[in-house]
């Protein structure tokens, strides 16, 4: 598996109709830095039906409205005999290019086209039967939690368990395009993870960056973003996907996000010993004779280290120096007399 978050491209119907174009989005994705790309398989026949009565209309504040859901899917549709060519040509230049399906059908294709992973999409989290037909391949679950009520989040974990198959990610995902990051609620995502026992990440539809850089930070195992090559490319997702040189600078800060997490350590390592020198004990600050008594006029806690450790001023004070002793010099326990 991909050490840190694994960042996927989600190239979705941002293909212009034109399979170099699809190719040439999987190369760039390559180039900086994804670790995985993901397509769509659909027909507009096998996730609806051509109908345009008030059923299929699309008209609830979308970028899409005024289409019905078989013309949006017949315009977004990534066509089948690709398939088979887009992943070989994942391979052959060394990235993971996996897919959606729709229904089962979908998911018999990818399994001929070697399909390593199965991404279940927000609106299909309530089809149990197709969830339990894609987790029996065996492969990593990746389920998206958008619509989701936790119930239905519930079941359909449970789907992937009682076909053996426990390798489960569920995403946070806000179901609006574009969504608001105010109804990130990344918060959530934390909680699926304690809540579900399974590992969580992010499937992102706000603009910028600042979502997907919280997510890494709080956990995500993987994010998911829209990709497109540049946005003279027309199609039904291009308004909210991002482009290639923006996609690079998220993955850069996503990587140093991960950086700065780092892992759980109390241990002190070069550099902080070599920092310890610059912290605080007891030092005189006075010259003081042979039998003089320590009092905190003429011994202080100050920088740099080298003397008896603060805590010891309540020790020392009303004792007598061992001997004649300039400003300056840390204090250690042979300056201090025996006999008192």
């Amino acid at each position: 598996m991909i050490n840190g978050t694994m960042i996927v491209a989600e190239i979705s119907a941002n293909h212009g109709k034109d399979i170099n174009i699809v190719k040439q989005s999987i190369s760039r994705a390559k180039e900086i830095g994804c670790d995985a790309v993901k397509i769509q398989t659909y027909k507009p026949d096998t996730i609806t039906i051509d109908c345009n009565n008030q059923h299929f209309q699309i008209n609830n504040g979308t970028i899409w409205d005024g289409e019905t859901l078989y013309s949006l899917y017949k315009e977004a549709y990534l066509p089948w005999e690709w398939h088979k060519e887009l992943f070989d040509y994942a391979e052959y230049i060394g990235i993971k290019l996996f897919s959606t399906p729709f229904d089962k059908t979908a998911v018999d294709l990818l399994e001929k086209c070697g399909n390593p992973f199965y991404k279940i999409a927000s609106f299909e989290i309530n089809d149990i039967p197709l969830i339990e037909y894609a987790a029996s391949c065996g492969k990593r679950m990746i389920i998206s939690t958008g619509i989701a009520t936790e119930n239905e989040i519930q079941e359909a974990v449970d789907a992937c368990r009682r076909k053996g198959n426990n390798d489960i990610c569920l995403l946070k995902c806000t179901s609006q395009y574009p969504a608001k990051i105010e109804d990130a609620n990344l918060l959530t995502m934390v909680d699926m993870k304690n809540k579900f026992e399974t590992e969580v990440g992010l499937s992102d539809h706000t603009e910028g960056t600042s979502v997907a850089l919280t997510a890494s930070i709080l956990g995500a195992v993987i994010i998911e973003k829209h990709f497109i090559l540049d946005k003279s490319i027309v199609g039904p997702d291009a308004s909210f996907s991002m482009e290639a040189k923006d996609f690079e600078n998220m993955i850069l800060k996503i990587r140093e996000c991960e950086k700065a997490v780092g892992i759980v350590s109390y241990e002190l390592d070069e550099k902080k010993r070599n920092s310890r020198k610059f912290s605080r004990s007891l030092f005189v600050i006075k010259d003081v004779e042979k039998d003089e008594i320590i009092t905190e006029e003429n011994v202080k806690s100050i920088r740099p280290s080298g003397g008896m450790q603060p805590i010891e001023i309540r020790n020392v004070v009303g004792k007598k120096f061992a001997e004649k002793t300039k400003k300056g010099t840390p204090l250690t326990p042979e300056l201090i007399s025996k006999e008192q």
